[in-house]
């Protein structure tokens, strides 16, 4: 039966009044002089459905919250519930999609039903239409979502014939069951809590917000000589993190912006510098967000902390740490699957998956060079440390408290700690993607961006990247409180790719 991990839950326990933890894409796509509506949308829908569970798994609770919930089949399943259609404002250009998107984007998803929605938008400028879909962060992480859509998309502009399967038979746990469940793992939960605290204990010198506390890597050394572990941990950079005007408590609303660059000149910075696609992603970040905070005179002195969700896939547990990291040189890295916890069904995986790795971008060099060497380095050394690591902290965070405790403590404490001692300034991801062209009821997708989750513990700015067909589209989320132009940012981050191309 599956059951949500204490990770999967934490993205459910997180969501407030202001925040709303999915995960979403936003394909805009050229219909080829066809016509893509909702009936031809609905019919691949429920054809393909199989393809990825989550897409008819609903929650079903512990009473009382008293353990976390399970994923079952939704016998009550109606595609009217998930698939919406609405035209974009006139004149239907990028500005006016992003503000649509921004409205669907700040809305939370009903929890009583299967935690996903599809939107087609239609009436946008040059006869193109948008798809924009959302699914809950409990329910799947980075590349799965997009693993997700890919399970309805197609290599040519004719559709591929999918063998329609029977809808899902799985059920939750009867109540007794969960009752059951809910008794065994809160007698346990001390001890699975101090087996996370003395994992933690480890890594204590590689942990946001305790990895800058005095001491921690002398409590690090100490934790793994009385464990016994006596594997080398390479020195992490300081994780000290400057106020900036990202963090702090975020609003309802949201804002998006997007746009794309050429993967061939990202490649090109690489290799004339030695580094990773993803090295030079997030020197790109790094020089926009510099940018950014100079035009407001708000550049802290020391750079900016940045979280990077790694793909752990083909491990069995995320414990392992041998996962794949976020430093491919031809594709970047990026919050994917893999690790401990994720249920295996047909087709796929619900659940997360994921590990994180922190790290320290230049935004406090002046010169793009040196600052993508810099940021460059400061990778690598995070790239290191987190190979020769458990790498599991973040699993283990999640594991510390007792579910019912958990639900009701998280959301406040993620605002009180966002506000007072944020761990972060921002997330910065870089998913893979394909290098050919895809298309979706006949549809070629022209540019799939990605957006993802604001939260008052993890600042107010979201930054996600996906390669795909020769470029790296990025998408941008930002609390309005937090970041007033989201398309300023977007433009810098075409402006610091320029800069790094001009020798």
């Amino acid at each position: 039966m599956r059951q949500l991990t204490a990770l999967d839950a934490q993205f459910l326990n997180a969501e407030s009044a202001t925040t709303c933890a999915h995960v979403a894409g936003l394909a805009v796509l050229d219909p080829l002089g066809g016509v893509l509506d909702r009936a031809t949308l609905a019919a691949v829908l429920l054809q393909r459905m199989h393809l990825s569970p989550v897409l008819g798994l609903r929650l079903s609770e512990v009473p009382l919250g008293l353990d976390h919930p399970y994923w079952e089949a939704d016998p009550d399943f109606d595609l009217a519930h998930h698939l919406f259609e609405a035209e974009v404002a006139a004149p239907g250009g990028e500005y006016q999609l992003a503000e649509a998107v921004a409205r669907i984007h700040a809305r939370p998803l009903d929890r009583t039903r299967p935690l996903w929605e599809m939107h087609l938008l239609s009436g946008l400028s040059g006869g193109r239409v948008a798809v924009y879909t959302k699914v809950h962060h409990a329910a799947i992480d980075g590349v799965s979502g997009a693993e997700t859509l890919a399970a309805l998309l197609d290599l040519t502009p004719e559709p591929r014939v999918v063998e329609v399967a029977p809808p899902p038979v799985e059920r939750g746990p009867s109540l007794a069951g969960k009752l059951y469940g809910a008794a065994v793992r809160t007698a346990t939960q001390p001890l699975r809590a101090l087996g996370s605290l003395a994992r933690m204990s480890t890594e204590l010198d590689a942990v946001p917000l305790a990895g800058a506390l005095p001491g921690s890597r002398q409590i690090a050394k100490a934790a793994r000589f009385v464990a016994g572990d006596r594997r080398a941990r390479p020195e992490v950079p300081s994780l000290h993190v400057p106020r900036t005007p990202f963090n702090g408590p975020i609003s309802a609303e949201r804002r998006v912006s997007f746009g794309s660059v050429p993967l061939k000149d990202v490649k090109q910075v690489a290799k004339a510098h030695g580094l990773s696609v993803n090295d030079v992603v997030m020197g790109v970040c790094a020089g926009a967000l510099r940018a950014w905070l100079v035009e407001r005179d708000a550049l802290p002195e020391e750079p900016l902390i940045a979280a990077v969700p790694v793909a752990v896939r083909g491990t069995t547990s995320a414990g392992s740490g041998r996962g794949s990291t976020n430093g491919r040189s031809d594709t970047g890295n990026a919050d994917s699957t893999g690790g401990s916890g994720g249920a295996r069904g047909a087709g796929g995986v619900v659940g997360n998956r994921i590990a994180a790795m922190v790290a320290p971008i230049a935004t406090d060099v002046a010169d793009p060079h040196e600052r993508l060497r810099a940021t460059g380095a400061a990778m690598r050394a995070a790239k290191r440390r987190f190979v020769a690591s458990s790498s599991s902290w973040l699993h283990d965070v999640s594991a510390l408290l007792p579910a019912p405790v958990a639900r009701l403590a998280l959301p406040a404490a993620f605002r009180l700690a966002g506000a007072a001692f944020p761990p972060i300034n921002l997330i910065v991801s870089n998913v893979p993607g394909p290098q050919f062209p895809l298309y979706l009821c006949g549809a070629r997708v022209l540019s799939y961006y990605p957006l993802s989750v604001l939260t008052d513990l993890t600042g107010g700015v979201n930054i996600t990247c996906f390669s795909y067909d020769g470029m790296i589209d990025f998408g941008v989320v930002a609390c309005p409180e937090r970041l007033d132009d989201v398309w300023s940012l977007m433009r810098h981050l075409g402006a610091a790719l320029e800069e790094l191309l001009d020798e």
